[in-house]
């Protein structure tokens, strides 16, 4: 797990079940041909970039990244720079080649691909500013119409559906996706949403950085809204009363943490059932407006926020309603729109918040909106040109040697009794693994797509998607679905699937090489491989089972023995201050933080194992094979990051700043201080009464 992302809003339950690698959904398009020139020894570990002049025990961190952190500025279009953004931003260029080939051969009558058509058709209707520009607002001149035309609570609703159809998540969220307890079937899944802010805590904290923060963001939707057209007095009521509406329905919504209980947000309702929460919501209506006749039962995430949003629903006076969904629908809607929204939306969610000084050049933010919304097509185009089998096979072998390892770990845990170490090793040996990319490409046939306007394609695209996931109630579940495009770099676990995805994006150098040796490998790619198999019996991935079901399999004395563990490392990483007063929140980001420490430990021991039948060099670039690893591991979360972006990770990201994901699990690992040889006096080891095993 190197950093974090996702993509459609309906999905936004799974962006907190599940473990993420890279902060942009950016592709990696480099060959392996592209990399032959670099020497062997420096496909993976990067010896130049370690500052050897640091002590390994007492600056881990800095010894293998030095150079490289002296060396490198934040690129001015981002928020952080890491390892895996210089894979993206070198690589990016490269996705760009396809695309515009693929909008050159649109306009070639003799290439009849539609996949090419359709990356071409996409990628020309982001790329044709002048008539961005020219449209204005106009994109979303019938969405408008229709808020405005809202004369009654049957009318509100049926606008409320068709935002969630056309992906703008107003008021709260629907998708569909697995029965939690029942993985052989799809249901309806209603959760809370509907903030433009990216937390709760945003609305409700207040100390003085939040409350700046809460008046530029009053400010922003000030702004947006005289780019509607509203006077300067109408728009700042406007603003006053969407913040006002939002910041009730954050009083109403779960917290982060709260939200990382799966159990917590797993109600299996009727909608008899759905009437004794919220009696007011024609809810019978709303699933009619989407396409969906009565549905048997459906999982509502958040009780209490349901019975708010119907309560507020119909308490609040229509025109509030009406502004609040407008802006709702601009704010989805504003990258699509001409300059002046872009600019808006960028100065708040970019520089505010974020701390980014400059916005990214079309070009870069259109291939992202094309990953978003037709990530397979482009993918297939990618893949074709970019991965190959022997990838694919090298990743194979570490992740059976990695495999092996946890499995040797789990045998040899004092603290977990036989009767669970028994479904343990079902739930191990079950996991599904995917590489590089699906088995069968995403159609796409029915998507319209044109080259003469932008927003509308993304709008199509929106419906298209809510569709195709609508379509899955009453099928048999999709064992072959990604919940990422091939070019992604990035992975993930996947606990009702009880599934690994490693994207080809992922797995090009230098983050992995085959020709690179073993330390490297396993110390990058193969820790993390072994942090998303970890993830499968983190804190929150152990209350699913071998079927993917959120169920027990866990004695009670083994599941206290467990918890007990957890509620060491969430200590150990309450400690860290990254910045100003703020701390890292350990139970917001526990899954990860084990994850990391089991992630480390596993891979470390599968590289043993595989030395031993593939010896390689004592030494290279002067370190052992188990310095090498440590060193690929902390190299991998090498990154710079502005003081506004680091302070919105440890409100919102479930995992720790890039440092601490080095020095956390380092400090719990008597393997890396035997590895450097550190004393006593300087060993990173916290005292043997603090230190956390659990895998």
């Amino acid at each position: 797990m190197k950093k974090i992302m996702h993509h459609n809003a309906q999905f936004l339950t799974l962006q907190l079940r599940r473990s993420v690698l890279a902060v942009s959904l950016c592709v990696s398009a480099m060959s392996g041909a592209h990399a032959q020139t670099a020497a062997t020894n420096s496909l993976v570990l990067e010896a130049q970039t370690m500052d050897k002049k640091m002590d390994p025990c007492t600056n881990f961190f800095e010894y293998s990244n030095g150079t490289w952190l002296a060396n490198n500025a934040i690129p001015s279009d981002r928020a952080r720079y890491t390892a895996y953004d210089e894979v993206t931003e070198r690589n990016l260029l490269a996705l760009k080649a396809l695309a515009e080939a693929a909008a050159s051969a649109k306009l070639d009558s003799k290439v009849k691909n539609p996949v090419t058509q359709l990356v071409g058709a996409y990628y020309q209707s982001g790329m044709d500013e002048a008539r961005i520009e020219a449209e204005g607002a106009k994109p979303l001149t019938a969405e408008l119409a229709q808020i405005d035309a809202i004369s009654d609570r049957t009318q509100l609703l049926a606008v409320i559906a068709r935002h969630h159809q056309i992906g703008v998540g107003s008021l709260f969220n629907f998708y569909v996706d697995q029965d939690a307890k029942n993985t052989k079937r799809y249901i309806p899944q209603i959760v809370q949403g509907g903030l433009g802010l990216p937390d709760r805590d945003y609305y409700l904290k207040t100390d003085a950085k939040t409350l700046e923060i809460r008046k530029q963001y009053q400010k922003h939707v000030e702004h947006t809204f005289t780019l509607l057209g509203d006077s300067a007095e109408v728009a700042k009521q406007n603003a006053a009363a969407v913040l006002a509406l939002e910041t009730r329905l954050a009083k109403a919504s779960m917290t982060k943490v709260a939200l990382r209980d799966p159990q917590a947000s797993y109600h299996l309702l009727t909608l008899p059932g759905l009437a004794k929460i919220d009696a007011s919501t024609q809810w019978a209506n709303y699933f009619k407006d989407i396409g969906l006749t009565e549905p048997a039962e459906f999982n509502v995430g958040q009780p209490k926020f349901i019975a708010e949003a119907g309560q507020m629903l119909n308490a609040l006076p229509l025109p509030q309603w009406k502004t609040y969904l407008r802006w709702q629908l601009v704010n989805a809607r504003s990258k699509d729109l001409s300059s002046a929204f872009v600019n808006a939306n960028f100065d708040f969610y970019g520089r505010t918040l974020a701390g980014t000084k400059e916005l990214q050049p079309r070009w870069k933010r259109v291939l992202s909106t094309l990953d978003v919304n037709v990530g397979e097509a482009l993918g297939e185009l990618y893949v074709a040109q970019f991965f190959g089998p022997e990838a694919k096979a090298g990743v194979l072998e570490m992740v059976d040697n990695i495999k092996l390892a946890m499995r040797d770990s789990i045998s040899k845990l004092e603290w977990m009794s036989p009767e669970t170490k028994k479904q343990a090793y079902r739930k191990l040996d079950t996991i599904v693994v995917k590489i590089g990319y699906p088995d069968q490409w995403r159609d796409y046939s029915q998507l319209k797509v044109d080259a003469t306007s932008y927003a509308s394609n993304n709008m199509r695209a929106a419906e298209f998607e809510f569709k195709r996931n609508l379509a899955k109630l009453g099928k048999p579940i999709d064992r072959n679905e990604w919940g990422m495009t091939p070019q992604t770099v990035n992975a993930y676990y996947n606990p009702t699937m009880n599934e690994m995805v490693f994207p080809a994006g992922i797995l090009q150098p230098p983050l992995y090489h085959v020709k690179a040796d073993l330390a490297a490998n396993y110390g990058n790619t193969g820790a993390t491989i072994g942090h998303e198999l970890t993830h499968a019996f983190d804190d929150e991935g152990r209350q699913y089972d071998a079927d993917g079901n959120l169920k027990s399999w866990w004695t009670k004395a083994d599941e206290k023995a467990f918890l007990k563990r957890v509620v060491g490392i969430e200590k150990q990483f309450d400690e860290f201050n990254p910045i100003d007063k703020l701390h890292i929140n350990g139970k917001l980001t526990a899954g990860e933080n084990i994850a990391d420490l089991g992630g480390d430990k596993i891979a470390l021991q599968a590289l043993r194992n595989a030395l031993k039948v593939k010896p390689q060099a004592a030494e290279i670039d002067g370190l052992t094979p188990e310095q090498r690893y440590f060193v690929a591991n902390a190299q991998s979360f090498r990154g710079k990051m502005r003081d506004e972006s680091l302070r919105l990770q440890i409100a919102t990201n479930p995992h720790s700043p890039e440092k601490y994901r080095v020095i956390g699990p380092i400090a719990n690992m008597p393997e890396f201080a035997d590895a450097f040889s550190c004393s006593a006096s300087k060993s990173p080891l916290r005292p043997e009464a603090k230190r956390v095993t659990i895998w």
